[in-house]
């Protein structure tokens, strides 16, 4: 039997309308048949949606040849398995009452998977092949069935059964079903050209929202839940996750996106040893059928999802996490359309994230310049102008405290040599915080006191060292942690203005009663001795 030949079951003879010899006449079937066939033609294709051009193409061929029943099974031809059933001539309750749609894995329809070729019986029952039905499936004995090509592949298969009036099928209808199974492949394959250009569109469309967002500047948090809803959103899928590499070796997922709370998805992690972890950490892209049973999968919310693709979001080489999109467990699974407009989707997002760190980094750059230009400004300006001024105060003050009887005029000049060096001092706290990186600041004392010293470290031209004695984070509250840190502003601002500062020393010493800051260093003070150390203590 040549594949172009249909297979045929046993029973009486199948209809006898192909006329006698060479050259004869169609009989009246044939002719009746004719005006039917060029409109299911012409009707399929009508539509551009594909979903609409299926229905039509099943609701046409179970017209066309009188069947009780019609089904066109859709073919996955990764997994040879039926991915969807449209079906003529059930009403809604008798879906309903089947447990379960055919999979294709077996009976008849597994069969005309395996072999796609036209297959005509009398009494499907009889076949060797068949199944039997699942509870609730409707009565059927008559079949016939054609595979729809799409170019070369077979896309899905038709299924007409039970013909009205109680015969079998005939050689008339299987011609009739193989012209319209011809035409059905054109019109699905411009449904799906269609198709596919409307979710490339909206990929498109979904990339360049997440690029504007990215690159308007949102907080590093707020462009990972960004690109995750949005392929969500896309993907038709039950969430979108973002997860990024742990210290420990593992990954995490960082940011999620549900179509309620994402509950415990944000932390659960990707232990080190993982079978999906060193896929995903070397940047490789991860299908999977069914994340619940899936042996790779080893997280505790993997119960709950099916199908899923797990994308890396890498630029150049550089990985900055994985885009996981599980769908619903049953949902229909990923096809070859969703995987590389996915996939392409990542690259971009992957590509918008880094650019959006660059400009993050270029802004921060641009911040410290202007500071550092600041402080320059202000103690190349601002505190050398206030220092001359306070020398030519104090000379002054000196000599009219020799020439004068009345010290009134000194005391006011003193007065007034006290208030410059006060600003100065001052100006020299603002330029050390301006010196600082513009950072979040820590919350504990500790970190505010390691964040104040590095900072100095900068005008000093070395670090000063820093002790700690006792449990200074949790005995001091914040009112006497604010006047601590203000005095060591102003003690490492009045150590750098001393000549030969080449050390600096700062202890605090806190227990249940009171707490002590000392800044000691090794400079040269007016009067020329050598070191000073300035102690600051409050009652707790």
């Amino acid at each position: 039997m040549t594949p172009s030949e249909p297979e045929r079951g046993s029973g009486p003879a199948l209809g006898t309308g192909a006329g006698t010899g060479p050259g004869a006449a169609y009989d009246e079937e044939e002719r009746a048949g004719l005006p039917a066939l060029l409109e299911a033609v012409l009707s399929v294709g009508s539509e551009l949606e594909l979903h609409a051009t299926l229905q039509h193409i099943v609701d046409s061929a179970a017209e066309l040849c009188a069947a009780r029943y019609g089904a066109l099974g859709v073919v996955d031809p990764e997994r040879a398995r039926l991915t969807d059933l449209f079906t003529a001539g059930m009403t809604r309750a008798e879906r309903a009452a089947i447990p379960r749609l055919p999979d294709g894995h077996s009976g008849l329809l597994g069969a005309l998977i395996a072999d796609p070729r036209p297959l005509l019986l009398d009494d499907l029952t009889r076949d060797p092949r068949a199944a039997g039905f699942p509870p609730g499936h409707p009565h059927m004995r008559s079949f016939l069935g054609v595979p729809i090509r799409v170019h070369t592949q077979v896309f899905g298969n038709l299924y007409l059964t039970e013909k009205r009036g109680g015969g079998p099928f005939t050689d008339d209808d299987l011609a009739l079903v193989r012209v319209l199974a011809s035409q059905a492949g054109i019109a699905i394959g411009n449904a799906r050209l269609y198709e596919t250009a409307r979710r490339r569109e909206r990929w498109i469309e979904g990339a360049a929202a997440v690029t504007t967002a990215l690159l308007a500047g949102s907080p590093a948090a707020d462009a990972l839940m960004c690109v995750a809803e949005q392929a969500r959103i896309l993907a038709d899928a039950a969430a979108g996750v973002v997860l990024q590499p742990t210290p420990q070796g593992g990954m995490e997922i960082v940011a999620a996106s549900t179509h309620g709370d994402p509950g415990d998805l944000v932390g659960t992690a990707i232990a080190p040893g993982s079978p999906v972890l060193e896929q995903l950490l070397g940047g490789e892209a991860v299908f999977i059928e069914d994340s619940a049973t899936d042996p790779r999968m080893t997280t505790h919310v993997r119960k709950r999802f099916g199908p899923s693709m797990m994308l890396p979001l890498q630029s150049g080489g550089q990985l900055i996490g994985t885009l996981a999109l599980p769908r619903v467990r049953g949902g229909p699974p990923y096809d070859a359309v969703d995987r590389l407009l996915a996939s392409q989707f990542a690259s971009q997002a992957a590509l918008a994230l880094v650019l959006a760190d660059a400009q993050h980094d270029r802004e921060q750059l641009a911040v410290y310049e202007d500071r550092d230009r600041i402080a320059r400004d202000l103690h190349d300006l601002v505190v050398q102008r206030l220092f001359a001024t306070e020398m030519m105060l104090e000379s002054t003050r000196r000599r009219s405290s020799i020439a004068a009887a009345d010290d009134t005029v000194g005391e006011e000049l003193g007065r007034a040599v006290d208030e410059l060096d006060s600003t100065i001092q001052e100006v020299r706290t603002a330029i050390f915080a301006l010196q600082q990186p513009p950072t979040d600041a820590p919350t504990t004392f500790r970190g505010r006191v390691l964040r104040e010293t590095g900072g100095a470290a900068v005008l000093l031209g070395f670090q000063p060292s820093v002790h700690f004695s006792g449990a200074v984070d949790a005995l001091l509250p914040e009112p006497v942690a604010g006047d601590l840190l203000a005095a060591l502003r102003g003690a490492l601002a009045a150590a750098h203005r001393r000549s030969g500062v080449t050390s600096i020393e700062v202890r605090v010493d806190a227990d249940p009663s009171r707490v002590r800051l000392a800044v000691a260093d090794d400079g040269r003070t007016e009067s020329g001795a050598r070191g000073t150390t300035a102690t600051w203590e409050s009652a707790l």
